[in-house]
């Protein structure tokens, strides 16, 4: 064990992916679907005490109190009390885009007291119980930000802006930054490497390029930044106990827990609209490349102890210490191909419907893993498979998701 714990502060902490005088971690958390499983595998490692910051506008605070409860479970018996505080999560209700919120946060530890920011933290989500179906989280912010730029652009750059502006204040200077496939647009490479131009196709994708562009700067400006930009595709499963999972307010965003509420009986609709089956894709449909969120949540972590002073992934002759990885299995599927397993996983007889494309949607997003693995040591094992199997597991222990747990 430590002598201390580094506190992490999760912003989306809630959510599905994203969980002495100490030193501590922001960790804001940028989709709904990841942070409180980051939590989790934070403080797996009893190394790092988490603080999160949610806003709850699409996520519950019930999922906290459950990753806290799972983390004590798998203390070893006769714990330290270092151990203990491990499992304990420091939560506050916060929007990201009130500066004067974040600083309050901030001021509570000092300057120098909080170690670094996994900042995962944006607005992908506005819109409750549209009569809708999407093909995943990002799909949905991608369709949704068509419709109300100025919304993505204020909350997602904004909110990104006054966060940075903060930690600066409080001489914060690492960052982990939860960014996403879409800046590639329409890739000419499919596997996709980190070199590919980045080139949006959507304001949602606009608004996390130009956040890795100001992260970017910043580190040129300020050599005392360290900051690494995760560009991961499409999280999927849930943690295998069961205990946590994806539970978005309203109607589903992502594919895979629509079909879940769908066999479930939370969504109503007996037919899936697939939008589009002319891509250049194998059966016409779009391709994405999904990972377990254990395995998502993981890469955060080997992103965060990448920014130590011990790494060793910027090079000793280094100008500027910004770095950029996929994260991803390498392995695309298509729509088709997701609701085949999910019919496996379930044994629910989906119908399909096939509508027309839509503006923003990519044929194929499929990732190059390599240089994560390589620099990182990510690794992403767990197969789709598993990952429908978990989900389902999830979502059969806990039919109305969080909000079914009156505790």
């Amino acid at each position: 064990m430590p002598e201390f714990l580094k506190n992490v502060v999760v912003t989306g902490g809630a959510g599905y992916i994203g969980l002495n005088q100490p030193f501590f971690v922001v960790f804001a958390a940028t989709y709904h679907v990841l942070g409180s499983h980051v939590v989790y595998a934070l403080q797996k490692t009893r190394r790092f005490k988490v603080i999160s910051i949610d806003n709850s506008h699409n996520s519950y605070p019930l999922a906290l109190k459950r990753v806290s409860e799972l983390s004590k479970s798998e203390l070893p018996p006769n714990p330290s009390e270092l151990e203990i505080q491990s499992t304990e999560i420091d939560s506050h209700n916060c929007d990201l885009t009130q500066p004067e919120q974040i600083k309050a946060i901030f001021e509570k530890y000092g300057k120098g007291g909080i170690y670094g920011v996994i900042h995962i933290a944006v607005r992908s989500h506005f819109s409750q119980g549209q009569p809708k179906s999407y093909i995943f989280q990002a799909y949905k912010a991608v369709g949704e930000s068509t419709e109300i730029p100025l919304t993505y652009y204020a909350n997602n750059v904004g909110a990104t802006v006054s966060l940075l502006q903060t930690m600066a204040d409080y001489e914060c200077y690492r960052l982990v930054y939860s960014s996403s496939a879409t800046v590639y647009g329409t890739p000419p490479i499919v596997p996709i490497p980190e070199t590919t131009r980045l080139q949006a196709d959507s304001p949602y994708g606009k608004t996390k390029v130009m956040s890795e562009t100001i992260i970017d700067d910043l580190c040129h400006a300020d050599k005392r930044w360290r900051a690494i930009s995760l560009r991961y595709f499409n999280p999927a499963g849930a943690h295998p106990s069961g205990y946590i999972g994806e539970d978005p307010r309203g109607r589903p965003g992502n594919l895979l827990p629509l079909l879940a509420h769908m066999a479930i009986g939370r969504v109503k609709d007996s037919t899936l609209k697939v939008f589009g089956n002319d891509y250049p894709t194998p059966d016409g449909t779009c391709v994405r490349d999904y990972l377990h969120i254990i395995d998502l949540a993981s890469g955060h972590l080997l992103a965060l102890d990448a920014l130590g002073e011990e790494s060793t992934i910027f090079g000793t002759n280094q100008d500027v210490y910004f770095k950029a990885y996929n994260l991803g299995r390498g392995q695309g599927y298509s729509v088709l191909q997701i609701v085949e397993a999910m019919r496996k996983a379930t044994g629910f007889d989906y119908k399909q419907e096939i509508i027309g494309r839509r503006r923003g949607d990519v044929p194929d997003l499929t990732a190059d893993p390599t240089l994560a693995e390589k620099e990182l040591g990510f690794k992403a094992p767990q197969d789709l498979t598993t990952m429908c199997r978990d989900l389902w597991n999830w979502q059969t222990k806990n039919p109305q998701g969080y909000s079914g747990d009156q505790a």
